[in-house]
């Protein structure tokens, strides 16, 4: 993933003259048409309508106060958001269940992708050096170079993407606690943390294949289950990414564990040269388009990044060799993706399945009934398949 590309904003300020800035978004934004000035004065009606309308507001009052309006604008979003569907439907056929559950995502990520647009036309000013220039306004220097780098002149970017900033800075500075690894994963802006365990637990647990002295992690990210790998005895791991923020992840992760003796991670689209007698690999589990940089973590479109990595193993796995697919059947219940197509994949790439371990996710989701998705997350499983040449 690339940095998002910069374009400018402009507006006219109090004094009548035109100004502009630099557009940061590292969602993928374009650049406001429309921006007016805001401040402590604006009622929270009139900043809702001018953002339905399409009307970005450049904040220049108090930092806390804009915090407040973010929030009075969720709150008018909320009735609009709708709630999951109601009781007594009976139980369908299980054609009709694929087939609302994907209407029921689809819309899910509808109502995202407006809540979004709309919370994101509340704008915040930025100096060259990632100082705010408004009253109380907190110290984001940290947060922002970290997504943004070092600065070069004064930007602008929205509230609602700095608040993220700033969440994934706490969360990196504290990290997820993975017993596994007999450590913690700290993951960059960006990057997906680890904090469902399960798909670790399983890369933790599975029987190594014999005299396994080598591995492959394709898509590393925050280098956990490359971590894991070496935590078991493997001499030597190779973990790939094409993402710079997960190559600089990953490597800071190995290092702080101690690992980058024994873990080596390189830049590659999917697999390093040669074969070796485990790859691991658990690429995105949703089919379906990001709608912004940061959702390449959880969506890989058309299944580029399963369906690269099935066609490629047999040809990377060393004699005997393994290869571990971590995947989650959410699409499948979701009507994403048919129940037998990921097996008919498997086949048509020359692999047999000799394995298979499954856990149950236990994030909060699954037990949320207020979840427009909750029957599909009820009932996912998530699997790691043992794949050999057939």
């Amino acid at each position: 993933m690339c940095a998002a590309p910069l374009h400018r904003i402009h507006w006219t300020g109090p004094d009548g003259q035109a100004a502009s800035a630099l557009w940061r978004s590292e969602a993928g934004v374009a650049a406001h048409q429309k921006v007016v000035l805001a401040d402590d004065t604006m009622p929270a009606n009139t900043a809702y309508k001018l953002a339905c309308e399409g009307t970005a507001l450049l904040w220049q009052g108090d930092f806390q106060n804009a915090r407040h309006l973010l929030q009075a604008l969720t709150r008018r979003l909320e009735p609009a958001a709708g709630r999951a569907g109601g009781k007594g439907q009976g139980k369908r056929p299980k054609h009709q269940e694929a087939n609302s559950a994907g209407q029921a995502f689809n819309q899910h990520r509808q109502k995202l992708a407006h809540r979004a647009r709309i919370l994101g036309m509340l704008l915040i000013p930025f100096e060259a050096d990632h100082t705010i220039p408004l009253r109380r306004a907190p110290d984001v220097k940290q947060a922002c170079e970290e997504a943004y780098g070092a600065g070069t002149e004064p930007y602008v970017a929205s509230l609602r993407e700095l608040l993220g900033l700033i969440g994934a800075h706490e969360w990196r500075k504290k990290g997820v606690e993975v017993p596994a690894i007999r450590g913690r994963i700290h993951a960059h802006y960006g990057v997906f943390s680890p904090v469902r365990g399960e798909y670790v637990d399983l890369v933790a647990k599975a029987p190594l294949p014999p005299g396994a002295q080598l591995a492959f992690d394709i898509g590393t990210g925050s280098g956990v289950l490359a971590a894991v790998l070496a935590r078991r005895g493997i001499a030597q791991v190779i973990a790939t990414d094409q993402d710079p923020r997960a190559l600089a992840c990953a490597h800071d992760n190995l290092r702080q564990l101690k690992l980058d003796k024994q873990v080596q991670v390189i830049e590659a689209d999917l697999f390093p040269p040669g074969q070796a007698p485990l790859i691991v690999c658990n690429p995105p589990w949703l089919p379906a388009r990001p709608s912004s940089p940061i959702e390449y973590a959880v969506y890989d479109p058309d299944s580029r990044m399963l369906r690269g990595f099935l066609a490629g193993l047999r040809a990377h796995l060393s004699p005997q060799g393994e290869g571990w697919l971590i995947m989650s059947d959410l699409a499948e219940h979701l009507g994403l993706r048919g129940p037998d197509e990921l097996q008919g994949w498997i086949k048509e790439a020359g692999l047999q399945i000799v394995g298979k371990l499954d856990a149950r996710p236990h994030h909060p989701k699954t037990q949320d009934a207020s979840d427009p998705l909750h029957q599909a997350r009820a009932a996912e499983v998530t699997s790691l398949w043992r794949l050999a040449a057939a």
